[in-house]
């Protein structure tokens, strides 16, 4: 009986390595998007009279206005891509409801949480922020305030129904109040989501509902018939982008066995086959070091010191010659590459020499740090900041900089057009730890290139061959090759212990 089930388990491992058609999952990424996020409005002020038996021309009794929902953003661990919001493209926090009567106040309109994977940039393309576009008229025009009162605006006022402007001509408007939102972000925003948030926090508050017709009752005007609209909400464009796609990532020359390897080490269903350029965007997997039942496989903490439970896999899309001159998928794949924190080299031992293909992929990557540098330089040099800031300027922050600022609700901007964003400046490729895996290693001739390699790494740990990237102030740890067989799922136990001994230190 316990030979029959062990005999099933295996049957069912190896059909997960080598499966059918039908078993393929779809793969849908995206590690860059823009974001529109439209802070809700405030609700209308109401006007209402009280109407009471035996009263005829009671009090007035109208509610405030509600205000606008908020937009919060909040990293977590357990999402590995942004393509749900690329999908919604706009996100709307509620309006705040309309005043009642009866003194009865508008609900305020209901919050946004958008949740990103953690290592989202997020940086602030443009906005449209009528209360700053107010407040910057205002300080223009010195009399601003006397054109405020006195005045019907169909903007600012809603008068009682049945009425017309006409019935106001001689009717002297209360002073408006200043437009007024919750602390806001320095603008503007540019925050680094590097580590997981208990707490979300604010990207575009809310606006103030309106004010009901009893904030304007006075000796002259003892039941006004007219109240306040809402002010409107804050618009924001963000441009997302993963500034880590993985902790570890699989790169490889085309059918080299990453997406096997991939389905070996977790449950992903990836697409996998016998062709070159089975995978065209980057799948990602989960190796679970502790699933909470008996003792964990392996026993590892972040750098925050607590537990590490799993750790995340990119398998990243084929390298071909050349990529750096963004041939194949060129560019795409080799940004790929730079968002992971760990490099496992994926080298076929069955398809020519495996010290060879070490070196092409390198020097690829070599090369395409040196173009990268080459143009942010250039960024640098020519990039010109038009941000118009009011107030003091206020530098990019990270995350937990900006939660405390306390003077940022005096900062607007007031920018219509959007921008192009330059490239994040990333760690260098050259300079991320390494190992390699050495795949099909079942296959006749393994074991004398695999002898090879390994004399290879040896020559690098002991200084006596260059890096292979030819880069200075590269990685020069612990290197190492694990021999493995995807396909049949043997030798794969020991890739977690030494990437989480990597990702340790």
């Amino acid at each position: 009986m316990g030979h029959e089930s062990a005999s099933t388990d295996h049957s069912d491992s190896l059909s997960h390595l080598d499966p059918t058609p039908d078993d393929y999952s779809r793969t849908i990424f995206a590690d860059k998007c823009q974001l529109t996020l439209a802070a809700g409005s405030g609700g209308h002020g109401c006007i209402s009279f009280l109407r009471e038996k035996f009263i005829a021309e009671g009090p007035a009794n109208g509610g405030d206005g509600g205000s606008g929902g908020n937009i919060y953003i909040q990293a977590i661990r357990g999402e590995t891509s942004l393509h749900k919001l690329a999908r919604r493209g706009i996100v709307k926090a509620a309006r705040g409801r309309n005043g009642q009567g009866k003194g009865k106040g508008g609900p305020r309109g209901e919050d946004v949480l958008i949740q990103v994977p953690v290592g989202t940039v997020v940086r602030e393309i443009s906005r449209r922020d009528p209360a700053a576009e107010e407040e910057e008229q205002a300080s223009m025009d010195s009399a601003a305030e006397d054109e405020v009162r006195g005045q019907w605006r169909r903007d600012k006022w809603i008068l009682y129904p049945s009425s017309v402007p006409s019935d106001y001509a001689q009717t002297e408007f209360p002073h408006l109040r200043r437009s007024q939102r919750l602390v806001q972000l320095p603008a503007p925003i540019h925050l680094d989501l590097s580590q997981p948030m208990e707490r979300p926090m604010l990207l575009a508050s809310g606006a103030m509902g309106g004010l009901g017709n009893p904030h304007f009752v006075s000796k002259t005007y003892p039941r006004p018939k007219f109240a306040t609209k809402g002010d409107p909400g804050m618009t924001v464009t963000v441009e997302l982008e993963l500034k880590l796609l993985a902790d570890v990532g699989f790169v490889g020359l085309p059918n080299a066995g990453k997406s096997t390897l991939l389905r070996a080490m977790s449950r992903s269903r990836t697409r996998v086959g016998s062709w070159e350029f089975t995978t065209l965007q980057p799948n990602i997997g989960t190796v679970v070091l502790d699933n909470h039942q008996g003792r964990p496989q392996l026993s590892a903490s972040r750098a925050t010191g607590e537990p590490r439970t799993q750790f995340s896999i990119a398998d990243i899309p084929g390298l071909i010659t050349d990529a750096h001159k963004d041939r194949g998928l060129g560019h795409g794949f080799l940004r790929h590459v730079e968002r992971a924190q760990v490099l496992a080299f994926v080298v076929d031992l069955g398809a020519g020499n495996a010290v060879e293909s070490l070196k092409g992929l390198w020097h690829e990557l070599a090369a395409f740090e040196a173009l990268r540098d080459r143009e942010i330089n250039v960024q640098s040099e020519s990039r010109m900041i038009d941000w118009k800031a009011f107030g003091s300027t206020a530098p990019s922050v990270s995350a937990h900089e900006a939660a405390v600022a306390k003077n940022g609700a005096g900062l607007m901007i007031n920018s219509s057009t959007s921008q192009r964003l330059p490239e994040l400046t990333l760690k260098p490729i050259s300079t991320k730890p390494w190992f390699v895996v050495a795949t099909k290693a079942d296959l006749d001739g393994a074991q004398e290139n695999f002898a090879r390699l390994q004399r290879y790494l040896d020559a690098i740990m002991s200084r006596d061959e260059d890096h292979p990237s030819g880069l200075k102030n590269s990685w020069h740890g612990r290197l190492a090759a694990l021999p493995v067989s995807a396909i049949r799922g043997e030798g794969v136990d020991r890739i977690p212990e030494w990437t989480v001994s990597l990702l340790h230190d």
